[in-house]
């Protein structure tokens, strides 16, 4: 691999995500080499990827290129790759260009979705974690709306037109609440033939209430926004197949859809080598101390949803959502400051800023603390908490914007098939 060698100390990092991302930054102007490895050249603002997916925002809204957040740092180098295996005896990655040695290693690799070991749903079913995936998603909507438009039976027409979300976390619940939107904001103006009562969104939900990580103050007032714009909410209810047709549950009811979103949990995204006794194995997370280091090694640190601390508050690990993942990415880049000084690290505290999920226009539910909100004043909050931690002002412009067109029209510019969705 061509990266230059260096006497310096080598740091190789895993994932530019917000906890790398955040790393790394904290280290500019520090004497180190800093090698970042991902899948792709670009960082991905994942809290608003259902807006991709229901074509509010076109994905390079939502993106950022990876070297260019990082152009000013001296000896930093990026290279697009998968990381295959960790070697921690003799400190070396394998990746898919090549072999590398590192002084210290950064494990920063999210999570992926978790089917449970449901292969049916997997082969099937569209999960919404990557910029690909949701516009594959926006692809499949608007070519299922355009199926419906020219079916020929009514059974066909009411199957293309049929959304089924898994899962009323905040992705599920934004989901059903854009789509929801789609139908009264778009449908009725664009496909005229197509009724808008024809178009269903269900909304499946395995607990006793939508929003279940956050309080039961603005879990109820999201599940009234839903029903408000027709979004049909089925809690306690359990998904055991989808063949491609059918969504089947539990309980033996059956829904026929052509579009299955499934936004039921994520897993942990480990790499091979780090030895089994460090992971959590349901949660597939790295166990760390207080400053991040994986159990058993002296080098190697996890951050963000691939690790797992536990503390009073948190016994079971800090939520997989960006606010752990920046903080921890920002500790641990100090921390690593006085490492080399021969400081003493300061231990991870996490500060909640609170949750918040947005259902639709005018429509959104805030925790701070004691503070509940849920409207138009948490639907504003919300608008500018994701503005603020948008990588980059021309994406903070153009969101913006595009936030502001929707708004004012009533409508979603960016529905364009641009790559028709294939199912292989």
């Amino acid at each position: 691999m061509n990266i230059p060698d260096t006497k310096l100390p080598r740091i190789i990092v895993i994932g530019g995500g917000f906890a790398g991302i955040s790393f790394i930054k904290k280290l500019k102007g520090v004497n180190v080499q800093i090698v970042l490895f991902d899948r792709h050249n670009y960082h991905t603002f994942q809290p608003l990827l259902y807006q991709v997916s229901t074509g509010g925002l076109e994905p390079d809204s939502i993106a950022y290129p990876l070297r260019k957040i990082f152009r000013k740092h001296t000896d930093f180098h990026f290279r697009m790759a998968e990381v295959e295996h960790i070697n921690t005896k003799e400190n070396i990655i394998s990746t898919t260009v090549g072999s590398l040695p590192y002084d210290y290693l950064v494990i920063a690799t999210g999570t992926r979705t978790n089917y449970f070991g449901n292969e049916n749903i997997a082969n099937n079913s569209m999960p919404m974690k990557t910029v690909p995936q949701a516009l594959n998603i926006r692809s499949l909507i608007l070519q299922n709306i355009e199926d419906a438009d020219r079916a020929t039976t009514e059974s066909e027409r009411l199957r293309y037109l049929n959304f089924v979300i898994a899962g009323a976390g905040p992705t599920g619940v934004e989901l059903a609440g854009a789509l929801a939107e789609f139908r009264k904001g778009i449908l009725e103006n664009d496909y005229p033939e197509l009724e808008e009562e024809d178009m269903e969104v269900h909304l499946i939900e395995g607990q006793d209430r939508v929003l279940p990580p956050m309080s039961e103050q603005v879990s109820k007032k999201a599940h009234r926004f839903l029903e408000k714009l027709g979004v049909q909410i089925h809690l306690n209810t359990l998904i055991s197949d989808y063949d491609g047709t059918t969504v089947t549950t539990k309980d033996g009811k059956t829904y026929k859809t052509a579009t299955f979103i499934w936004a039921a949990g994520v897993t942990g995204a480990p790499i091979s080598g780090i030895k089994a006794e460090a992971l959590v194995e349901r949660a597939n997370r790295y166990k760390v101390d207080q400053f991040n280091k994986i159990e058993g090694f002296d080098n190697i640190y996890a951050l963000g949803d691939i690790a797992l601390m536990s503390t009073k508050d948190f016994p079971k690990g800090h939520p997989q959502v960006a606010q752990p993942a920046i903080q921890q990415g920002d500790r641990l880049g100090k921390n690593f400051k006085k490492m080399l000084k021969g400081e003493k690290m300061e231990p991870f505290k996490y500060f909640d800023k609170g949750s918040m999920a947005t259902v639709g226009r005018n429509k959104a539910v805030v925790d701070l603390g004691n503070l509940h909100f849920g409207g138009a004043i948490a639907w504003f909050m919300w608008m500018f908490v994701h503005l603020w931690f948008l990588v980059g002002f021309r994406n903070r412009v153009v969101t913006f914007f595009n936030w502001t067109y929707n708004y004012i029209n009533f409508d979603k510019a960016a529905r364009l098939i641009i790559r028709p969705f294939k199912r292989i």
